[in-house]
């Protein structure tokens, strides 16, 4: 999809418009070959800068062509697959010029939702940097919210586990895992990315926004810290419910022994008596009493050493 915008004049609001031209702001999501050919044609922009961020593979960095800078950062999704949402991140590619200035996407991201619905403060199309700026800040933002969804998440989960331990919740947790290093990863990606952009030439740095700069480096700082917590919390989440599985089967094991070694003595010494040949009280008025009394008589302090020994 094709979406171009420009701020309307005398007022500091974001419009839609129909033409590229100089100082619009192009958003492509998931865009077509036709829809990448045109932008390509009237702006000029290497066709390999605008599928860069169309691989989902393409890790976080900046590159410079001539007129064209890019700039590539990951930022976070959700999924909704059945009852459970899975995080993991995309590529969010940023070309921008002179002239122009196009945002790149597989899919429609929230990261850019607040700059379309004119919900951002101090938001100019026409002040690049700033926009950069502020772009990477709503990521490093997102990336703490849907880590704090992550944690939340996870506690639901570990007190649904403490109740009873089932394959589906440790699967969830496994995902929940998983998301924690895509996003661990694609944050010290972004946090190269940010550091690189301070020292690079092509992209003019203003005093006006150095604050923000510093912000964004804060907030993409603390999400690293933040997914690294979570992860290690997880992790020995995972190990200790692990443990507790493993303790739990042990325990059945033991008590299944017992209870065999239990049902064997009587068993052997029945076998013993029931054969065909001669046995000793073989025709005796109390001899099943007496056999039934050897068996008690064995069994007893089998059940005290199994009981002592905790068997039970």
């Amino acid at each position: 999809m094709l979406n171009i915008y420009a701020m309307e004049s005398g007022k500091r609001e974001l419009v839609e418009c129909d033409v590229i031209a100089p100082g619009v702001w192009v958003n492509l999501e998931n865009p077509s070959d036709l829809e990448i050919g045109k932008v390509c044609e009237e702006t000029g922009i290497p066709e390999d800068m605008i599928k860069a961020a169309l691989d989902e593979e393409e890790r976080a960095h900046i590159d410079n062509d001539g007129d064209y800078t890019l700039i590539v950062i990951d930022i976070p999704v959700i999924n909704e697959e059945k009852d459970t949402y899975v995080y993991s991140t995309l590529p969010l590619a940023i070309i921008y010029s002179d002239k122009y200035f196009l945002t790149v996407c597989l899919r429609e991201t929230s990261v850019l939702g607040d700059f379309v619905n004119n919900a951002v403060r101090n938001f100019d199309v026409n002040k690049r940097t700033r926009f950069i700026y502020q772009i990477l800040y709503a990521n490093a933002t997102k990336y703490l919210h849907y880590l704090k969804l992550i944690d939340r998440t996870a506690s639901r989960i570990q007190q649904s586990l403490h109740r009873a331990l089932k394959n589906t919740e440790l699967i969830k947790l496994l995902d929940l895992d998983k998301a924690l290093v895509y996003f661990s990863t694609s944050l010290l990606s972004n946090q190269v990315v940010i550091d690189r952009m301070r020292q690079l030439s092509a992209i003019k740095h203003y005093e006006a926004d150095s604050d923000l700069l510093d912000d964004v480096i804060i907030e993409n700082k603390q999400a690293i810290e933040m997914a690294s917590i979570y992860r290690e919390v997880l992790s020995g989440t995972m190990d200790t419910f692990a443990s507790v599985i493993s303790n739990n089967q042990n325990i059945v094991m033991k008590l299944l022994t017992a209870i065999t070694i239990l049902l064997t003595i009587p068993t052997l010494i029945a076998s013993l008596w029931g054969m065909n040949t001669g046995v000793p009280f073989e025709g005796e008025i109390y001899g099943f009493w007496i056999i039934l009394g050897v068996i008690v008589v064995i069994l007893v302090p089998v059940i005290i050493i199994m009981i002592r020994k905790r068997m039970f």
